[in-house]
């Protein structure tokens, strides 16, 4: 397939600017996080890898019961990564709420520790 032939230049003119690219359109601050947030709490998955995550169960299992090893069905892992999360979900919302309350939006270590306080000792917590 022959090459198009190159237009000529004239003397005397610089060749033509180039286009301007595309700009990303420019957000308010937050904006990106809320849309992340929704986004996350429409979808009905896991967020923790579920590898990594059964690797740390039968980590801790051996280490609970002095190196006897068990077997863990995978329905067994996903019911337990499944209560993770609703646990982790709900700690972060009230550790949040005490950073609101202190009227701030970032959320600190010290909120976290307040609202595990707040909530008292756990079934099987220490």
């Amino acid at each position: 397939m022959p090459r198009p032939k190159p237009t000529p230049r004239r003397r005397g003119h610089s060749p033509a600017p180039p286009l301007p690219s595309p700009q990303a359109r420019r957000r308010r601050p937050g904006q990106r996080t809320l849309q992340e947030i929704r986004k996350y709490q429409s979808s009905t998955r896991l967020l923790l890898c579920p590898g990594p995550f059964a690797l740390l169960v039968r980590e801790l299992c051996l280490l609970f019961t002095h190196g006897v090893d068990y077997h863990w069905q995978n329905t067994a892992l996903m019911a337990l990564q499944e209560a993770a999360e609703a646990f982790m979900v709900r700690l972060l919302e009230d550790a949040y709420l005490c950073s609101l309350h202190a009227r701030r939006v970032t959320l600190f270590p010290k909120d976290l520790q307040l609202a595990r306080r707040l909530r008292g000792p756990e079934v099987g917590g220490t």
